[in-house]
């Protein structure tokens, strides 16, 4: 039996990656999970006017890769950018689904990165459809309060899917009250 961190340590590569890099891009093949040792990047898609819309910012200790690409074979269907310095271990998926389906230590450990990685997208899901973009920001401020520190106000209006402008005028009436 084999648990993740064993397997992390077994298969993974060790990569240090710059601010500005991208451990991919939209469009790309990529069969890699990737472990965040270090480090703060951002997931963004790039829309077809051009635009940049972010899913989601990882940190370390996430896990993080594109699941159409590691498991459909598709192609990588967002971009992954370093905001900051990075420290990663690059882990083959495949690899890690094989052992996962004759260890069962293995497909429990998989199963919990795929269950906080559901979560993650089922919080940001409601977030979008449900709240407004002031409560958005105010739970933002919240909940990762670090985060404001560690990247642009610009990265943080695209997050909340909102302008800058925008942004300064929520901050400005909250700032009021």
């Amino acid at each position: 039996m084999m648990d993740f961190q064993e397997f992390v340590q077994k298969h993974g590569q060790a990569k240090q990656v710059a601010v500005g890099a991208h451990l991919f891009r939209q469009g790309d093949p990529d069969a890699s999970l990737y472990v965040i040792q270090k480090g703060f990047l951002k997931a963004y898609y790039i829309l077809e006017d051009g635009k940049e819309q972010i899913k989601s910012f990882i940190g370390t200790g996430d896990v993080i890769g594109s699941i159409s690409a590691v498991y459909a074979k598709e192609l990588c269907s967002f971009s992954l950018l370093c905001l900051e310095d990075t420290r990663v271990i690059r882990l083959p998926f495949d690899a890690l689904f094989s052992v996962s389906s004759t260890d069962l230590q293995m497909a429990n450990d998989l199963i919990v990165i795929l269950l906080k990685f559901a979560r993650k997208k089922e919080q940001r899901e409601y977030e979008l459809l449900c709240l407004s973009a002031e409560d958005r920001y105010r739970l933002l401020v919240e909940q990762t309060s670090e985060l404001l520190q560690r990247t642009t106000q610009e990265n943080v209006a695209k997050y909340l899917g909102i302008t800058p402008v925008a942004l300064s005028r929520i901050k400005k009436r909250l700032a009021g009250e």
